[in-house]
């Protein structure tokens, strides 16, 4: 990767830097003060794209991501490519390694779902799944709906009938067949009903389905009818046909186009401001087998074809199958060098063109009007939000008196199990909303190791949370070690609990309570709300907007401190029962919770059982063997 040399003012490196870009394609990388890459870019010539987005931001036109993008550029790195298409390989390369902020991603920032095969087990199990990088399996997808992925699963399942239990092996301990064998969902090859090679049929078809092979499986279903009726195995026949039925039901129902339009995904995309939508259309065999919506992230506010060229990439970066066409949007502008990237990834040609007649153009005006229609939805579901954490947000100021709108709430609970392993949880809710990056956990210290004191302990974090804050207002803003969720001055603290609970926290938190910030607790029995200087409690309606947030940040704190929690006491048990096992460090010891499980279960192993842990040596296995029967007796 290139850059250029660093001159003594930053704005004199940056043009200097401009100047000595080169005249040609490659891709671009935009870093900040800090060297964080915040926007990969590519174009067929680097130095003119660059100086465009530097132009861009003059003009009335500009989006106030763009501007503050620009403002954020430190220094700029390039790498020069021989053509279009390794440039826009490359650019999705730096984008899947840097996740830069201000190019277009996908919104919803999670692990899309798939349908995987277990095509190493020698009866491969269909199972629902979010990670695809086990090696010998078979992945289909991504989708961008879990509902319907179950809902094709329990149709496979139904159609091509396949064991649904887990586990290597199928079957279960009593060595008999579970309920799916008597309603005609499994063939039961635990007990050996169902032969090897006949189950790896029934697994084929379940491929063929998945692979939009549509034709090939009601051929296949109908061959099996026949051929059932043939040799009088009549209740055989009329399920196949009722099999047949079903299926081509489906493909009936989901047909858009005739069987002659092939297999294709149509993709459109429509934009409003900073944010997108995308619709993949996925036919195959004239019929549409899925349709996904994603919803797309575009602070700098691109153009249409500009979000849907770097959408695609993305989506075919991760996607199991690519077809052989691809049906877009006219206002993509380089279809060729899109084409060529995308058929080296897929291994063969690759045609991505814009339709303008017939049913490919009905299927992406269809694709496009869902992408519109997804916008409008998204953007009324967003101002409906927006509508209710204001009632929420108001409701609360009213009903408690405050001066000013409770942006800022802070929540505090307690988590112990007899007293040990004391733990508690701040959850933060900015503008009624979880602000997780804000969250902290604390290990209470004050407490009595076996003796429970809620009110020691939540005084004790409290004024821990008090003292922080105090310490943060002598670090500028700009101090790396300044920690801006500790930094920050609520306006409103809950505390999960009653009078008891309040009054500790508001002798602890006097200091806030000078600054204006307001105290109160939230009791779980009939969600009453206590506030200091009040002996009654207030008692809010059961469906007021702010009771339910206040609910929502209590049930958050305690699900916060609860997993903290565990996770401490999981790891006390852990430490206490392998800690001192001879010759166990830190692998081996992840070797045997990996293998049994439990550390219960560790102790009751035999050694032959302890040697048949992997990565274990046999003799370690037998001196551990040795050293749990020796001290356990």
């Amino acid at each position: 990767m290139a850059t250029t040399p660093t001159p003594a003012r930053p704005r004199g490196r940056l043009s200097e830097q401009r100047r000595s870009l080169p005249d040609g394609p490659g891709v671009y990388l935009f870093r900040d003060l800090g060297g964080k890459v915040i926007y990969v870019g590519k174009a067929k010539s680097i130095r003119k794209r660059v100086a465009g987005h530097f132009n861009g931001v003059r003009g009335h036109g500009a989006t106030r991501g763009a501007i503050e993008m620009v403002g954020l550029i430190d220094h700029i790195e390039f790498v020069q490519v021989a053509t279009e298409s390794e440039a826009l390989l490359a650019e999705q390369g730096f984008i899947k390694q840097y996740r830069p902020r201000f190019n277009i991603r996908l919104r919803d920032d999670k692990s899309y779902p798939y349908i995987a095969i277990s095509m190493d087990e020698d009866y491969p199990r269909v199972y629902f799944t979010r990670e695809r990088h086990r090696r010998n399996r078979l992945y289909f997808g991504p989708y961008s709906n879990a509902k319907r992925v179950r809902g094709t699963l329990d149709l496979l399942q139904k159609v091509f009938v396949f064991r649904s239990c887990q586990g290597v092996e199928p079957g279960r301990r009593s060595g008999s067949p579970c309920l799916d064998y008597y309603i005609k969902r499994c063939g039961a090859p635990c007990v050996d009903y169902e032969s090897r090679e006949e189950y790896r049929a029934a697994i084929d078809g379940v491929i063929d389905f998945l692979s939009g092979r549509y034709r090939q499986i009601e051929r296949d279903l109908e061959q099996r009818m026949r051929d059932a009726a043939a040799t009088q195995e009549f209740e055989q026949a009329a399920l196949e046909r009722n099999r047949l039925r079903a299926v081509r039901s489906l493909l009936e129902r989901q047909r858009v186009a005739n069987e002659a339009v092939g297999s294709l995904d149509a993709v459109a995309v429509a934009v409003d401001g900073t944010e997108a939508n995308a619709q993949v259309f996925q036919v195959r065999d004239g019929v549409l087998s899925d349709r996904q919506s994603f919803y797309l992230a575009n602070e700098t506010g691109r153009e249409l074809g500009e979000v849907a060229e770097e959408f695609l990439l993305q989506y075919y970066a991760t996607t199991v199958a690519i077809p052989a066409q691809v049906i877009v949007q006219g206002q993509i502008a380089d279809l060729d060098a899109l084409g060529e990237a995308l058929g080296q990834r897929r291994g063969a040609r690759v045609e991505v063109r814009a339709a303008e007649r017939g049913d490919k153009r009905r299927i992406l005006d269809l694709a496009e009007r869902n992408a519109r229609l997804a916008l409008d939805q998204d953007r009324l579901k967003a101002e409906r939000r927006r509508q209710q954490r204001v009632e929420a947000l108001d409701g609360l100021q009213e009903a408690l008196g405050l001066d000013a709108l409770p942006l800022r709430i802070e929540c505090f609970d307690i988590s112990n199990l007899m007293g040990t392993n004391t733990t508690a949880s701040m959850v933060v809710f900015e503008g009624a909303a979880p602000k997780k990056s804000d969250y902290r956990r604390f290990n209470v210290r004050s407490t009595t190791e076996g003796v429970p004191d809620d009110f020691a302990a939540m005084a004790e974090v409290l004024s821990r949370r008090l003292a922080r804050w105090e310490l943060e207002q002598d670090l500028s803003p700009n101090d790396p070690k300044r920690n801006e969720s500790f930094a920050t001055l609520p306006s409103l603290i809950v505390i999960d609990g009653g009078p008891g609970q309040l009054s500790a926290g508001v002798r602890a938190l006097q200091g806030f309570r000078d600054r204006g910030v307001a105290v109160i607790s939230l009791a779980k029995r009939v969600e009453e709300v206590f506030v200091p200087g009040r002996r009654a409690p207030l008692v809010l309606a059961h469906d007021a907007p702010e009771l339910q947030l206040l609910q929502r940040v209590r049930d958050e704190a305690h699900r916060f401190a609860l997993t903290h929690h565990r996770a401490r006491r999981d790891r006390q048990m852990t430490e206490s029962v392998l800690d001192g096992l001879p010759g166990v460090g830190p692998a081996r010891k992840r070797a045997l919770l990996k293998h049994f499980g439990a550390p219960d279960a560790i102790l009751a192993a035999s050694r032959d059982e302890l040697e048949a842990v992997p990565d274990l040596p046999a003799k370690t296995a037998r001196t551990i063997y040795a050293y749990l029967n020796r001290t356990s007796g």
